[in-house]
């Protein structure tokens, strides 16, 4: 059994919200509520701490939660944005020691941060592209076929990057991968924004446990923690190489005023999760039943998340939009919807009469006839010139129409879901433009001609 957690951060603050300290230091609101945090909201005053030369409450919050995941833990106040930046940037610092170009070799529906970061970094990315038959949202990559890219390609690459579980719910099998990858020499990233609570499942279904080198979580999607919270960890096997340089990595990229109200959120979490062993686990098996529920009512629901219901809306008979539609008039807000899925993310936090209201929400829509109208596919189109080069160029932004033929300059996508339909530094072509159509992009910003 763990022993019990401090929440030494929340402690803290605590203290000093009750001192009745004049606060002649930021924040401007000096304590004085008006949304009604502000007296928990501080800066880096003296014992408080600082998020990248932690030494004192923010590391052994830290410690804390290293010790919850089992691996060396550090704290984002920015999302699993910023520690992809720095699984990256990790790599990046490394490969020359290795005599590796920076090289990374990238499943396709990666988080346009992925983008951003490997423009910023110079990396050279190669993709492993999905099944023509899936959604640009997911990539199926398995042993076999990493193996086989792996050794088609004229040295191995610095890393391995999935997203697993993918948007829609797919959850890939690391154990394999992360073999598969160290047998060619190549560490394995995992961008696993949507699976922080992966650990506490029975068994652990998270990346480190299962081999992954570098991880991120967007504590904030699915553990009750702040939005903008977020984990990046590294595995027990490689932290001597890349821990000692982690908070550097996150300062190239981390504001120098982090969120102490977040910090606090990732804090509280720790002992949360402690004293609730068995809290996901358990809500898991009640999700089974609800999902086989609505199995046996007609729905299709896909991808082998837990937590994560995706259902197919045009077998249905609705497009994914309606069908979100038609669950607002019950009072349910989805994570995401577009023409094919419906995106419901739950958790053990969501009250007992909401769980059920969202099962009677969808067993309202009744069936109808299907509908058949097939997703555009945007191909893998032509690489023109890297991330980086195409980042940084003079731009334009114009409307689709206007752009075959083009090179793409930006992502140019929400959030969510955040993952291209085509990437920067590509031609855009007629496959391409149908996709944009599609799902309703209508500009794009291209290079200057």
């Amino acid at each position: 059994m763990m022993a019990k957690m401090t929440a030494p951060i929340c402690d803290f603050v605590k203290r000093y919200a009750k001192s009745d300290t004049a606060r002649l230091h930021m924040p401007g609101h000096k304590g004085t509520a008006l949304v009604g945090c502000e007296a928990l909201d501080i800066t880096e005053i003296r014992g408080a701490d600082s998020l990248f030369e932690a030494d004192g409450i923010i590391a052994e919050s830290e410690e804390n939660a290293s010790r919850l995941f089992g691996a060396k833990t550090f704290y984002s106040t920015e999302g699993s944005s910023l520690c992809i930046r720095a699984m990256l940037a990790l790599i990046a610092q490394n490969a020359p020691k290795r005599g590796e170009k920076t090289r990374i070799l990238a499943g396709r529906n990666a988080h346009k941060v992925f983008l951003s970061a490997a423009a910023l970094l110079d990396l050279e990315v190669e993709w492993l592209c999905p099944d023509p038959s899936e959604s640009y949202l997911s990539c199926t990559v398995t042993p076999d076929r990493l193996a086989t890219a792996l050794s088609e390609m004229s040295e191995p690459p610095a890393a391995v990057y999935i997203t697993s579980p993918d948007y829609l719910g797919h959850m890939a099998d690391i154990r394999s991968l992360a073999a598969v990858c160290h047998a060619h020499g190549s560490y394995l990233l995992v961008d696993n924004a949507h699976g922080a609570y992966l650990k506490f499942l029975e068994p652990s279904l998270h990346p480190i446990d299962l081999g992954a080198d570098l991880c991120c979580d967007s504590a904030h999607k699915t553990l009750p923690v702040l939005t903008g919270g977020a984990y990046l960890h590294i595995s027990d096997t490689v932290a001597a190489l890349f821990a000692p340089n982690a908070k550097k990595c996150m300062a190239l990229f981390g504001s120098t005023s982090p969120s102490y109200l977040i910090l606090q959120s990732l804090d509280a979490a720790n002992a949360y999760l402690s004293d609730r062993p068995q809290l996901y686990a358990a809500f898991a098996e009640r999700l089974a039943a609800y999902r086989a529920q609505l199995t046996a009512a007609g729905y299709t629901l896909i991808g082998n998340e837990p937590l994560k219901w995706t259902i197919r809306a045009k077998e249905r008979g609705y497009r994914g939009n309606e069908l979100a539609d038609a669950l607002r008039e019950h009072g349910v807000e989805c994570e995401f919807a577009d023409p094919d899925f419906v995106v419901l993310m739950l958790s053990p936090s969501l009250p007992d009469a909401a769980l059920e209201r969202v099962v009677e929400a969808l067993l309202a829509s009744p069936p109808r006839t299907p509908v058949t109208e097939a997703p555009p596919r945007p191909g893998i189109p032509r690489h023109i010139c890297s991330p980086r080069e195409a980042m940084l160029a003079p731009c334009e932004t114009l409307p689709v129409a206007a752009c075959v033929g083009r090179v793409l300059a930006d992502a140019g996508v929400g959030c969510p879901p955040a993952v291209p339909i085509l990437c920067c530094g590509e031609q855009i072509d007629e496959t391409a433009l149908a996709a944009f159509s599609y799902y309703g992009v209508t500009t794009c910003t291209v290079k200057k001609a």
